[in-house]
């Protein structure tokens, strides 16, 4: 499984109005059919260059599900917030492959 993640840094100016605006924009990423679950995160670390910083953590189903995303809907899905917060944000995309999971079993 491959984690395609979105960091990004908003400026306080838009933060409410950005925070809204990905509450709506995960469900459309989700409604590719690409991703089985996505993850908001706020990063709790505070930033040099100020503004909040989150983490979308979108979990493909496989490879050819996340190269899929990249050519049938990563434009069109990227264009609306580029448009609204583009001068009062910075993102940065990673991926990040799963190579073991652990949980803890309390009996």
């Amino acid at each position: 499984m491959i984690i395609y993640n979105v960091t990004v840094n908003i400026d306080e100016s838009i933060h409410d109005e950005w925070l809204a605006w990905i509450k709506e924009h995960i469900p459309q990423v989700l409604g590719t059919g690409k991703f089985e679950k996505a993850t908001l995160t706020k990063v709790l670390v505070e930033e040099d260059m100020g503004g909040q910083t989150y983490s979308i953590q979108y979990r493909s189903y496989s490879r050819e599900a996340l190269d899929a995303y990249y050519r049938e809907d990563a434009d069109r899905l990227r264009t609306d917030g580029m448009k609204k917060f583009a001068d009062k944000m910075l993102a940065f995309r990673t991926e990040l492959q799963i190579v073991d999971e652990y949980t803890v079993n309390f009996k």
